[in-house]
């Protein structure tokens, strides 16, 4: 009798026993699901990151271009807005097509296609612009704020640049700044003595390209002023050389 208490006092021990393993086998299956969402869930994030750093940004452009004509700043306005150019189109208006005999024009158009397709690829990686400017618009010297102010670069100044029935804009987004040339009283009025005509001051002035908006028929560049310098019109003397910290 004793023996069969003791045998079945056993059994009930090894299901005891079973029953507490039970659960951690099913905490230990939740956790490894758990585990699994969670690096799922990292792999889309990393994922998402990587498709969004793919796209080129502005701070990655470096290339600079001097005094570019408009069909240029069009192919450049383009090209940073990430608006594929309608080069077919352009094509047809071309006048030297409109212009040409009937025999000539499937030959005229391969060439003209090349030289949109060049022109396009040219601005890749352009982000900066070194533009002349024949007036600096400089005002006459303010004794009260210790300045002069480069009228040409002011937030409201547009440059503009038309090709290809496309109209584009360049507006400067640190004008405010930008036109403020601070000067102490004394040097001031050597400037003044050596420059006869403020009107005839030039300019020319490294711009960072910041920002695209497009419109119809065209859009606006938005650049920044890195530096500028002013030149006698007369024989090219440096009037003053400035560096822009910005607004």
């Amino acid at each position: 009798m004793s023996r069969i208490l003791i045998a079945a006092l056993f059994c009930l021990l090894l299901a005891a026993c079973g029953g507490a393993e039970a659960p951690a086998t099913v905490q230990g299956s939740s956790a490894a699901v758990a585990g699994t969402d969670d690096t799922s869930s990292k792999s889309q994030a990393t994922a998402r990151e990587a498709a969004g750093n793919t796209k080129p940004g502005l701070a990655g452009r470096q290339r600079e271009i001097v005094n570019p004509d408009d069909a240029t700043m069009v192919f450049l306005y383009f090209d940073i807005a990430g608006i594929s150019p309608p080069l077919a189109s352009w094509m047809e208006q071309d006048r030297r097509l409109q212009n040409a005999a009937g025999a000539e024009k499937a030959s005229l158009r391969s060439v003209i296609q090349q030289e949109l397709e060049a022109g396009a690829a040219s601005v890749h990686d352009i982000g900066l612009i070194r533009l002349s400017l024949n007036s600096a618009k400089l005002s006459a010297y303010d004794p009260t704020y210790g300045e002069f102010t480069v009228g040409a670069l002011s937030p409201s100044s547009v440059v503009r640049f038309s090709a290809f029935r496309q109209d584009v804009e360049l507006r400067f987004g640190n004008g405010r700044s930008a036109q403020t040339w601070k000067v102490p009283e004394a040097e001031a009025q050597a400037i003044t003595d050596r420059v006869r005509n403020f009107g005839g001051v030039q300019l020319e002035a490294l711009l960072r390209i910041t920002g695209v908006q497009p419109g119809m028929s065209g859009g606006t560049l938005t650049v920044d002023i890195l530096e500028y310098e002013l030149r006698e019109s007369r024989d090219g003397a440096t009037v003053g050389r400035v560096k822009v910290k910005g607004d």
